[in-house]
């Protein structure tokens, strides 16, 4: 009996580890002409996350296997319901093919971190329309004891060119939507895929599809207004300054059971007696 309730403790709580808004997950996914590459990450949470905590890995034409080449260790702090774009390092305007192309000022204007300027140190941000991503919790040197926070794509998976919108994919026969398109996570994700054993990759059921590119004329122009920012509904209704005639505690003198009324979403309420004491701090009751 002892050993069956302790496997029972386990499995509910890797069921319960990743609850919606609670980790980072991949936004935006941009994979343009040439060097044109970006992934945006945001935070659904209330608090700032480091993301030295955090790497991007690529699993390159249907690979498996992983090294320190496959990844790269992200940097720097994203705040609260917002985000963060990587952008592949390529800002030599001087930059000669076949990896070295430049990319496009439009694009680097709105990146907050620039990664992998060296490929044969790492290729991670160089992927293309057949690669699966991961944004992952752990560090470089040691990416097969990482945790992973989000998929995109199927590991293990060469779907030709890129995945489209038909399985099973073969080149020709659907609508890429993995090359030369950046995909929106729809506003109603609210956390990232973390199963690697996924039956298929649709990335119509997570993400809405643009053109990376759009052509004007004799011009190719960057199609990215939309990095930068992202609609959740992890942040609906959420609350950082409440009205004080809004709510009210009963009863009212109490003895210290009270209850509080008024608002049902808040992030903290500090109960304050006539001494300028703190009674009671209510936290978090924020869904």
């Amino acid at each position: 009996m002892k050993k069956t309730l302790l496997v029972l403790t386990t499995f509910i709580t890797s069921m319960t580890f990743a609850q919606d808004c609670s980790d980072l997950f991949i936004s935006e996914y941009v994979e343009g002409y040439g060097n044109n590459k970006a992934i945006e990450i945001y935070n659904p949470t209330a608090s700032p996350i480091d993301l030295s905590e955090y790497m991007l890995v690529r699993y390159s034409n249907g690979g498996i296997n992983t090294t320190t080449q496959n990844g790269v260790q992200l940097t720097g702090t994203i705040a609260s319901y917002d985000t963060y774009v990587a952008v592949l390092d390529r800002t030599d305007p001087n930059g000669q093919p076949p990896f070295n192309v430049p990319v496009s000022d439009e694009l680097q204007a709105l990146a907050d971190g620039f990664y992998c300027p060296d490929y044969n140190t790492s290729f991670a941000m160089s992927f293309n329309g057949n690669d699966a991503m991961v944004l992952a919790k752990g560090i470089v040197s040691n990416i097969e004891g990482s945790a992973s926070v989000d998929i995109f794509g199927k590991i293990g998976e060469d779907p030709g060119t890129a995945w489209d919108n038909t399985a099973p994919y073969a080149d020709g026969v659907g609508t890429w939507l993995t090359k030369d398109k950046s995909l929106i996570r729809k506003s109603a994700i609210k956390i990232g895929v973390t199963d690697p054993n996924i039956t298929e990759f649709n990335a119509l059921m997570e993400y809405d599809s643009i053109p990376a590119e759009i052509v004007v004329g004799l011009d190719t122009l960057g199609n990215w207004g939309s990095l930068g920012s992202h609609d959740c509904d992890c942040n609906t209704g959420s609350v950082s300054e409440i009205n004080e005639s809004s709510v009210s505690i009963y009863p009212n003198p109490s003895n210290g059971d009270f209850s509080v009324k008024g608002i049902e979403k808040f992030e903290t309420i500090a109960v304050i007696n006539s001494l300028g004491q703190n009674v009671q701090t209510i936290n978090n009751n924020t869904k």
